[in-house]
């Protein structure tokens, strides 16, 4: 592939094309761009608990109120690490039946304030078991958000930039990130040893998701695809007209309401499939079972190479590497890791991912994973056989955060890139539900017995033990993850119809079925016919009100 070539393919380079091509109000209108930001700020209770748990123990505040004697030992503090993700799990196998009923709008207020409620428990709670129970009321709201908040991005966003708007969320989540952590260190240096130490770190993000719960009425729009789901048709055209920024009447808009209106009907309108029967064809249909397959091994390989580990005890990953280098150098470490974290996540998005496709992203950083723990095992071996000079110990530090880069551009892709795109449409709902449930589940077991892998392991063993994995992970990469950038439902469809282990041969195979597009065109269209003149009264009736409305004033 040519350098041109891989520029061209930069996600950068088609976000510019598409924006350059795309009507300016369609980019550029107020209810669009207030949306996104009120539905991606839903990624802020996520990654700002990732944070703040990972430093929060080595406040004296929190050490003195629940009996901590130190936030760098993993054994005091992984209950109050991995108690959230059962919540996590609950929050999103519930989400499955609460987002389709009361609406995008509504699931997002009521996941707000049940991780409010869990916050606010935290504060108050005199003792360790109320913290804990606080943890997975927390959980609950955070695991029902990590679901709905990308699904609504996705489901008002215009097709030109809707994977710009969706990586908002991204974004969102890697500056909650290290604000969380840095909002920690200025209290360690700045607030008087106290309750009020963590109970800072804890409420100053419901302060702010209350703000953005508030925007929400009168600044933020429901989902016209859920609206045409509950049979709310007029509303829904009212609404993408005001998210695309063009009148009622407008040849884009009647279109795109069509296509809508299509693909509800294809997934039975408003007598939507029961539990049942979703479970159903997620379980026998082979092609579907293929697709579960490879969604929750990649949950589990993605936290067996001990990327989210290290992020939620890094304090004691550095005190293990590095000892006795104080609380200050710790918390600013963890800060500045969950920073390079942030930056990390955009490059390989906007940079990696699509210029060098998904297989080839997989190889590279799950290779530099494998490396940086194999160093980092071997380095805390030596230490603790003998002396080790300073410069090996700033290259042990400084393979944290390779590992972290690598992990951006390889595993993290596996399955939350993977995960959005090989659901086909009309069970994306119910498997997005299932894997994250699974996902949460995995990553409260994996941060709960880090703990006893350090002991048992005696510290060095876990970094081999994540290298082996990252290095089973290629195996799999290579022989069964196909590469899936660029094609359709239809075409991922074909390709999931072979053996588990011939990815590397089918790669490429789909990407060269025309006749499937073709197929899916003429499908399309005879669609659109067929709904298209149903459109034309409520079209009038809308016209019509907005009409009388504008004579009135």
């Amino acid at each position: 592939m040519s350098g041109r070539s891989m520029l061209s393919n930069l996600a950068v380079a088609k976000y510019a094309n598409a924006i350059r091509s795309a009507p300016r109000s369609v980019i550029c209108n107020r209810a669009l761009l207030i949306s996104s930001l009120l539905y991606a700020l839903s990624a802020i209770p996520m990654t700002w608990d990732q944070g703040s748990s990972s430093v929060v123990p080595s406040l004296p505040g929190f050490q003195n109120h629940f009996s901590i004697t130190s936030g760098a030992n993993p054994e005091q503090i992984r209950n109050f690490v991995s108690l959230v993700y059962i919540g996590y799990s609950v929050g999103a196998a519930l989400s499955f039946f609460i987002n389709d009923n009361i609406g995008r709008l509504q699931s997002y207020r009521l996941y707000v304030a049940i991780w409010s409620i869990g916050q606010i428990i935290a504060i108050t709670t005199p003792n360790v078991a109320g913290l804990y129970a606080a943890r997975i009321v927390s959980g609950i709201g955070i695991g029902a958000l990590s679901v709905s908040g990308p699904m609504s991005l996705a489901e008002i966003a215009p097709t030109e930039i809707r994977g710009l708007l969706t990586s908002w969320y991204v974004v969102a989540m890697g500056l909650s990130l290290f604000t969380s952590i840095f909002c920690v260190y200025g209290i360690y240096l700045h607030v008087a040893v106290g309750r009020i130490q963590y109970q800072i770190a804890f409420f100053a993000p419901v302060i702010f998701m209350a703000l953005c719960l508030f925007c929400t009425y009168g600044f933020s729009e429901e989902s016209p695809r859920w609206l045409m789901m509950v049979g709310k048709k007029e509303q829904a055209l009212t609404v993408l007209a005001r998210l695309r920024g063009l009148p009622l009447d407008h040849p884009r808009v009647q279109q795109e309401i069509v296509d809508i209106d299509a693909s509800v009907r294809s997934l039975g309108g408003e007598e939507r499939p029961t539990f049942l029967a979703l479970a159903k064809e997620t379980f026998t249909k082979k092609t579907n079972l293929r697709r579960l397959q490879q969604t929750v091994v990649s949950y589990a390989l993605a936290q067996l190479s001990g990327a989210n580990s290290i992020t939620s005890y890094f304090v004691p990953y550095v005190n293990i590497i590095s000892p006795g280098g104080g609380t200050t150098r710790n918390i600013f470490l963890s800060g500045m890791y969950g920073f390079s974290k942030f930056w990390f996540s955009l490059i390989s998005s906007f940079l990696f991912i699509d210029a060098l496709g998904r297989r080839n992203s997989l190889f590279i950083g799950t290779a530099l994973q494998a490396i940086s723990d194999i160093y980092i095992g071997a380095f805390v071996k030596c230490q603790q056989d003998g002396s080790v000079s300073t410069a090996a110990s700033q290259g042990a530090i400084a393979m944290l955060f390779v590992h972290a880069f690598g992990y951006a551009v390889g595993l993290l892709t596996l399955p939350y890139v993977f995960g959005g795109e090989l659901w086909p449409n009309h069970i994306r709902s119910f498997g997005g539900a299932l894997s994250q449930t699974f996902h949460w589940l995995f990553i409260y077991a994996m941060k709960f017995s880090v703990p006893s892998l350090l002991k048992e392991t005696d510290d060095w063993g876990a970094f081999i033990f994540f290298a082996s994995w990252c290095l089973i992970s290629l195996v799999y990469v290579f022989f069964c993850v196909p590469e899936v950038a660029g094609l359709s439902v239809e075409e991922i469809e074909e390709v999931f119809k072979g053996s588990w282990f011939n990815a590397y041969k089918r790669s490429k195979a789909a990407i060269w079925q025309g006749v499937e597009d073709q197929e899916l065109a003429r499908n399309t269209s005879t669609k659109n016919n067929l709904v298209e003149t149903e459109w034309e009264v409520p079209l009038a009736a809308s016209a019509e009100k907005e009409s009388k409305g504008a004579a009135t004033m």
